[in-house]
């Protein structure tokens, strides 16, 4: 644990500490009218541009005008492998094996190709379990998986629910639904870092219970991706995926991710949607063959993947590579701990904070209520010069990336949030 001081200069002295902290230069910060730096509170919605990324994506920009489709096995980075070329730094900031990992498509286009893999209802077991309040996306596409199969979307789903007057889920209380409706339940999905709250579930626990009813295991890591030690290899989860332009800083829409434990890797008999980028890469210009199933995750594969989005993802993932996740969670948690101590010493009853105490349980973000506020005070907050999250119906939360954010940064939002609060 941190212990952690009062005032400005203070902050500074951190920021001097900092071993990450020249990484800052290295990304495009916006800013105001005037022209000065905004404090970017928003990386769990949309990561900043690393300034390496426009020399990766004019390179295949200009391979495309002077190569044309002799890009695609030409030139220092030739297209039809590029993925590959992400796949070592992916496994390695989500904690799986390369063959357990492959870039690809969008968030929700993955979960439903993962559903149709892993989830295989039958008349006795045909339940989804998901938090209460599960990212919607999420929640729309186990609905809509469930219609698909025939069943009703209401009745099929079951809720992981927090307490009375809580915010946060324990697992006592998923152990007594999986006690109660394990036989019901073909299908585990949860949000590995929960938006709203930012409370990160202990994701080999949920696995191993799951399985423990015959389940299968999957989890959405959208806002954990870059951000959290997900070790998801050593988690058993069956399958993950993730977007890449939160914490990933890749762009917005860019793709996404995706794992699927390699003990399905071989595994032919599983039910899959396929395309012709998932079929055998020697023979796959043959054409005329029939489909031969690549292993493991690149076997989900459908279509020749976008190099441009495919570039900035890399740009992002070589930093990614240079810095390490360890070195990232641990200023993750400094930033964090410098957060919640200003806030705490605000001394102002009506400020609650709804995300984990415990570092462990966390990334970074914090989430935070102010009694009887609403959508007025983000407004005001982002006015001051400060870009957050508003997330109904009472909460702005805050993400301060250790990539990019300095410990001022968080000083200068609580002073900030300070004047606000005392102009009530």
């Amino acid at each position: 644990m941190f212990s952690y001081k009062l005032g400005l200069e203070y902050a500074k002295e951190l920021d001097q500490n900092d071993v990450l902290a020249t990484y800052r230069k290295q990304f495009c910060i916006p800013t105001n009218e005037h022209g000065e730096p905004l404090i970017y509170m928003t990386g769990n919605s949309l990561g900043l541009q690393p300034k390496i990324t426009k020399t990766y994506v004019e390179k295949e920009l200009n391979d495309w005008a002077t190569l044309g489709v002799e890009g695609h096995t030409q030139g220092e980075t030739p297209w039809l492998p590029y993925h590959e070329l992400l796949t070592k730094n992916m496994a390695k900031v989500v904690g799986a094996k390369p063959i357990e990992v492959v870039v690809m498509n969008t968030l929700t286009t993955n979960l439903h190709l993962m559903m149709v893999s892993f989830y295989r209802p039958t008349t006795s077991r045909y339940k989804i379990l998901i938090e209460s309040d599960a990212f919607p996306s999420d929640r729309y596409a186990v609905e809509s998986q469930l219609r698909h199969h025939g069943f009703d979307e209401k009745e099929g789903v079951i809720l992981w629910q927090s307490r009375e007057g809580e915010a946060l889920l324990c697992y006592e209380d998923l152990e007594t639904i999986m006690a109660a409706h394990g036989d019901e339940i073909a299908l585990i999905m949860i949000g590995g870092v929960n938006y709203y709250t930012g409370q990160y579930f202990d994701l080999k626990r949920i696995a191993q219970l799951g399985h423990k009813y015959g389940c299968m295991v999957g989890f959405d890591c959208a806002h954990g991706a870059g951000n959290v030690n997900l070790n998801l290899h050593d988690s058993g989860a069956d399958f993950a995926v993730w977007c890449t332009y939160k914490y990933l800083n890749s762009g917005p829409g860019s793709l996404a991710g995706c794992f699927v434990h390699e003990r399905h890797a071989y595994n032919k008999e599983l039910n899959r949607f396929t395309g012709w980028w998932s079929h055998n890469k020697q023979t796959r210009f043959n054409m005329r063959d029939d489909f031969d199933q690549l292993p493991g995750a690149e076997g989900w594969q459908l279509s020749n993947p976008p190099i441009l989005s495919m570039a900035a993802i890399r740009a992002s993932l070589d930093m990614f590579g240079g810095v390490g996740m360890h070195a990232l969670t641990e200023k993750s948690k400094q930033l964090t701990g410098y957060f919640e101590f200003l806030l705490q010493q605000l001394g102002d009853h009506t400020i609650n904070i709804i995300t984990p105490k415990n570092p462990e349980e966390r990334g970074c973000q914090l989430s935070i209520q102010v009694m009887n506020a609403d959508k007025r005070l983000h407004t005001k907050l982002t006015k001051a010069g400060v870009l957050s999250d508003w997330r109904e119906p009472d909460v702005i939360r805050c993400a301060p990336v250790p990539l990019y954010n300095s410990f001022m940064d968080v000083y200068l939002l609580v002073e900030k949030l300070k004047v606000i609060l005392n102009d009530k």
